[in-house]
């Protein structure tokens, strides 16, 4: 057999394993091995592990493959769930889950104050104008706890919205520029992470946001769905609805080239921000009767 004590590639020579040169008690040496390591061909791994004296059998070879390999997974999760993208996907997600049980709350709490109060005014104000009021007994207690917590959790979307608009385009540049900081974390959150985004064709990135109408349209009960998320954008929604559908495509195709980019160069690429503002306005410049820009 081959000497390979000093290395740990697999490649040097025909009988060289991820094993070669490590300590069997060294899982972390083992997992950059089973990491890193590549082999031009298969062999007989667990007699060659044996032979180097890094196993003792061939069920103890397995057992440290499975630990190195178990390791070297978690450590690639580990890694993902740092990176910036998956730090946006969670932002928005928590924004959203913070808006939603905010707003929930709020309704709650209106309700109930109408029962207990004069004059309360009306939506976020009237919850903030709750929540700093004292309590006048113990039922009054539990309803400004709650407008306190309703009031809270409001502030908390505000600051992670404010997070996604600093923090989105420094993880996509073009993607943020062109859909909005928001907009751009929601398309990558709903992609799964901005590598997913960026391999998924046009069509795809139009219709995301939209599953459930898609499902409906495949099953026969609805209407295919011209867009999904990308209607908030000025782009579509601005658009008048029968160019609605084009300028839905012509976003959704840009977007997709502006996630490639970001994802696998991270330049800032002002040409493509200028063609899909003059491709908008050539879509709506078909309106000759001055209904271009129509409303929702």
């Amino acid at each position: 057999m081959t000497d390979t004590t000093d290395s740990t590639d697999v490649t040097d020579a025909p009988d060289t394993g991820w094993f070669s040169g490590l300590d069997p008690a060294d899982l972390e040496a083992a997992r950059t091995a089973i990491d890193e390591g590549t082999a031009e061909e298969p062999a007989d791994w667990p007699r060659l592990a044996i032979e180097a004296g890094y196993a003792d059998s061939e069920d103890d070879y397995y057992r440290r493959l499975h630990d190195a390999t178990i390791a070297a997974a978690r450590a690639a999760v580990r890694e993902r769930e740092r990176a910036d993208d998956a730090q946006l996907v969670q932002a928005v997600r928590a924004m959203d889950d913070a808006e939603r049980v905010s707003n929930e709350l709020a309704e709650r709490v209106l309700e109930w104050a109408g029962s207990r109060f004069d004059d309360v005014p009306d939506g976020s104000a009237g919850v903030e104008w709750l929540a700093d009021r004292e309590p006048d007994g113990p039922a009054d207690e539990r309803l400004l706890s709650l407008a306190g917590i309703a009031a809270d959790l409001a502030t908390e979307a505000d600051e992670h919205r404010a997070f996604i608009e600093r923090q989105a385009p420094a993880v996509a540049p073009n993607l943020a520029e062109m859909a909005g900081p928001v907009l751009a974390a929601r398309l990558i959150s709903l992609a799964g992470g901005l590598e997913t985004l960026a391999k998924k064709p046009a069509g795809t990135v139009q219709l995301l946001g939209a599953e459930d109408a898609l499902f409906a349209h495949l099953a026969g009960r609805a209407p295919s769905p011209k867009h999904g998320v990308i209607y908030t954008h000025e782009y579509v929604k601005g658009t008048h609805p029968d160019d609605r559908g084009s300028a839905a495509r012509a976003f959704a195709g840009k977007l997709a080239i502006a996630a490639r980019i970001d994802h696998y160069s991270g330049e800032y690429r002002p040409e493509i921000h200028e063609e899909i503002r003059d491709r908008i306005e050539t879509i709506r410049a078909r309106r000759s009767d001055g209904s271009s820009g129509g409303s929702a």
